[in-house]
């Protein structure tokens, strides 16, 4: 099942990215400078969301997938607004950060409930999926 208020908080830290990020492109080609003023208001209330966030979600989990929803919201406003482009192994890359998004904002049984009740460390889950020890 997907965390829909984990994505809701990612998608609005997104927003700040994809609001933000043009417009400091556009000043970096001959905007206004006063333009800098949207990014540095909205940008300074990203604590406060991200405090609220972290009542619901845990640090790693949050930042990755704002990290996640931000990659991709820029990178499409990249390719549609100020038509980048990018090489088929980069965009690849951009398709690949939807799974990641997917999998960060899932949760459920199966392996993930396995591994978190029967194994206390990342390595020992690791070891458990490989079948043996990486140190």
């Amino acid at each position: 099942m997907i965390e829909w208020r984990t994505l809701a908080f990612g998608m609005a830290f997104a927003a700040l990215d994809s609001i933000s990020l043009p417009i400091i492109k556009g000043v970096s080609t001959g905007w206004n400078l006063r333009w800098m003023a949207v990014p540095i208001i909205l940008y300074g209330l990203s604590p406060l969301m991200f405090l609220k966030a972290l009542e619901k979600e845990t640090l790693t989990i949050m930042n990755l997938t704002w990290d996640l929803s931000s990659d991709i919201l820029v990178t499409i406003i990249g390719l549609f607004v100020f038509a980048e482009r990018l090489p088929p192994l980069k965009l690849l890359g951009v398709c690949l950060s939807f799974v990641s998004l997917f999998l960060m904002s899932y949760e459920g049984d199966g392996w993930n409930a396995y591994l978190t009740k029967n194994y206390r460390t990342v390595a020992d889950s690791v070891n458990a999926v490989l079948g043996h020890s990486l140190l």
